[in-house]
């Protein structure tokens, strides 16, 4: 009689190393969303709002603060 495996994380070896590549994939467009929001909204503020100085402050702080966020869930 043949041993059947019903569980799959069990019978695939590769299937860890798939998993995390998922969740880092997903983490990296989750990143690219939320940097391409925090430009556009950066950008409303220093053309729209004529607010530049203020526009760069929050664009280079939430781009680090993201890159810090995304880095320590690493």
């Amino acid at each position: 009689m043949a041993d059947v495996i019903n569980n799959q994380q069990i019978a695939d070896p590769e299937f860890p190393a798939h998993l995390r590549t998922f969740h880092s994939f997903s983490k990296l467009v989750l990143f690219a969303i939320l940097h391409i929001m925090l430009v556009l909204a950066c950008l409303a503020l220093a053309f729209l709002g004529n607010v530049p100085v203020l526009a760069l402050l929050i664009g280079v702080g939430g781009t680090v603060a993201l890159l810090a966020a995304f880095a320590i869930t690493a």
